[in-house]
């Protein structure tokens, strides 16, 4: 089995160790880095949670519906083929979210995808809360999250405090919510991804096991 490398140009080492900020891609990059994703539309809340202590680390919104977007507040994920908007990351095909999960799960943390399909006005809905959010100062992951939730349809009752873990038991507790746990290492859910952040070039392992240019 190969081992998952990442060559990262300045990636920090902490999950969500950025304060609010102003990023805001042009409207060319966002057009052309959209995905459409062939999945039902959904709604998927991605926690990382410590290992062993159980501690939250960070929370973040996947939103699947005219396009794939995360909503990933005073996070450290980023990537030169990604547009941004003010914590709202554009352009999530397979192997993007592949990349996003797999840096943060590590020896000390895990990472949780709990996805509640919705129908496409309410995925629309939770993009277009999460693109009026605004960007989120350090620590403020949670409380972000769930302000875009509540301005959901469905989703009114999400809380809004510091606990990415109370607010994913409070998901946990919704109708039709499936989970994944993501581990490193884990050989279940090990994408064997290989991606080397230069120029915006992506590689990846291929089904015939092979390194391929990946977009």
């Amino acid at each position: 089995m190969q081992r998952r490398a990442f060559l990262a140009l300045a990636l920090p080492a902490t999950l969500a160790a950025c304060g609010a900020d102003n990023i805001w891609a042009s409207d060319e990059a966002v057009r052309k880095a959209r995905y459409v994703s062939g999945e039902p539309p959904s709604i998927t809340l991605l926690t990382v949670i410590g290992i062993p202590k159980g501690e939250g680390g960070h929370s973040a919104l996947m939103i699947n519906g005219t396009q794939r977007v995360i909503y990933d507040p005073a996070g450290s994920w980023n990537h030169p083929a990604i547009p941004e908007r003010h914590d709202v990351l554009y352009g999530i095909t397979p192997n993007f979210k592949n990349f996003y999960i797999d840096y943060h799960a590590r020896s000390t943390y895990w990472v949780a995808e709990d996805t509640i399909q919705v129908p496409l006005a309410v995925a629309e809905a939770a993009i277009r809360s999460a693109e009026m959010q605004g960007p989120a100062n350090k620590t403020f992951c949670g409380v972000s999250t769930g302000q875009v939730l509540r301005r959901v349809p469905g989703f009114e009752g999400a809380p809004t405090g510091f606990s990415p873990l109370k607010l994913r038991r409070w998901f946990l507790t919704q109708p039709g919510v499936t989970s994944k746990k993501h581990m490193d290492g884990d050989p279940a859910n090990n994408h064997d991804v290989l991606l080397r952040q230069k120029n915006g070039v992506v590689t990846g392992y291929g089904n015939d096991g092979q390194l391929h240019a990946l977009r």
